[in-house]
């Protein structure tokens, strides 16, 4: 005979020479001849080591202490416990003890791959990544949906959840934002046979999400060959001088180009412009030595120009100085200021002031020059 005691906690299964007999309460039980007592936790889902879970399920007792549900083929139970999310049952039977606890079960039908709306997103972080698929649509992005290679709609930015069955769930994304191409080293013959490199930029914004892959083979590759195409035609109508005067005509003319392909390409031209122009290293030289002459002649036109505006104003000096006794003391007393200016110091000898000696020796030097 042997003693057997069942906690709160826990239930007994009381089986007699292998055979299931009853449901046993917590208290002290007695395990001899043919009996025998297995003990369970009720945490643990409603199982047993000697007999099935129909047979268990069976029992009147047992069933009005338990909980029981049937997932079915191509559905998935989310298994709450008192409120709280507790785990996800596949295709099968499960029952749980519902001594101490609340057990409710929401069903989810995988037969699509579409979500119900009634089953809340933050469950999928507690699931296995093995039985959804997540998207995740950023703010400047929008997705196409395809099942199977179908496109079923486009997905506005966001997080979604599909479950993994055997349709195959996709999703191509798409920026939405202003999107730059580049054509760059674009080499081209201008109309007077010198080969130009040029670099062009335009910014676009895609139109319609879903034809600009179905009906167009790589889009950006065929706006990349319109304005080579574009550049080509105008360059090499130019010469090379009227094509560097022309640089803001020559990018609106390409831009017009891809304006003209916009509804076929599915994408708006919002701006285009020239980033530069590279022109062959001998050229270059050449091109440098004629604006070093130009300048140079033009700083010697300026020089002509100061030199007889000096002359000239000289010249309307001497004539006022000739008219105007008093105008030519006074310019005397300014150049003898300058004059001091520059003398460390005068020795005057003889009679008479300062100034009438002064004025004697300028007089002098006036009348040597003039001699002279």
């Amino acid at each position: 005979m042997k003693k057997v005691i069942i906690n709160e906690n826990q239930r007994g299964f009381l089986f007699k020479n292998g055979k299931f007999v009853k449901l046993l309460c917590p208290g002290c039980h007695w395990s001899f001849g043919g009996r025998q007592i297995e003990v369970v936790s009720l945490s643990a889902p409603l199982a047993s080591a000697s007999c099935t879970l129909e047979t268990l399920c069976a029992d009147s007792e047992t069933a009005k202490q338990i909980s029981v549900v049937e997932v079915a083929d191509q559905q998935l139970a989310l298994h709450f416990v008192n409120g709280k999310f507790s785990d996800l049952l596949p295709r099968g039977k499960y029952a749980f003890w519902a001594v101490d606890s609340r057990h409710e079960y929401k069903m989810a039908d995988i037969s699509v791959p579409e979500v119900a709306a009634d089953i809340p997103q933050y469950i999928f972080a507690k699931l296995p990544e093995a039985v959804y698929t997540k998207i995740e649509v950023a703010q400047y992005q929008r997705a196409r949906l395809y099942f199977d290679q179908k496109l079923v709609r486009i997905l506005e930015p966001g997080t979604y959840y599909f479950w993994k069955t055997n349709v195959r769930v996709e999703a191509g994304l798409v920026d939405t934002r202003l999107t730059q191409l580049n054509v760059s080293g674009q080499e081209i013959t201008t109309q007077d046979k010198v080969a130009v490199r040029i670099n062009f930029v335009c910014n676009y914004k895609v139109t319609d999400y879903v034809k600009i892959l179905t009906e167009i083979d790589d889009y950006m590759e065929q706006m990349h060959v319109a304005a080579q195409l574009a550049l080509r035609e105008y360059v090499g109508k130019c010469k090379l001088d009227e094509l560097l005067a022309a640089r803001e005509e020559m990018a609106d003319y390409v831009r017009g180009r891809l304006k003209e392909k916009e509804k076929e390409l599915f994408v708006e031209i919002r701006d285009a412009g020239i980033k530069d122009i590279i022109l062959p290293g001998e050229i270059r030289e050449i091109m440098n030595t004629v604006l070093v002459a130009e300048k140079r002649a033009q700083a010697n036109v300026i020089t002509r120009r100061e030199e007889v505006a000096s002359t000239r104003s000289l010249l309307n000096t001497a004539k006022l100085m000739e008219e105007n006794k008093t105008l030519y003391k006074l310019k005397e007393l300014e150049y003898m200021e300058r004059v001091c200016e520059n003398v460390g110091s005068i020795q005057l000898n003889g009679n008479g002031d300062i100034l009438s000696q002064l004025l004697g020796l300028l007089g002098g030097s006036r009348r040597a020059g003039k001699e002279a």
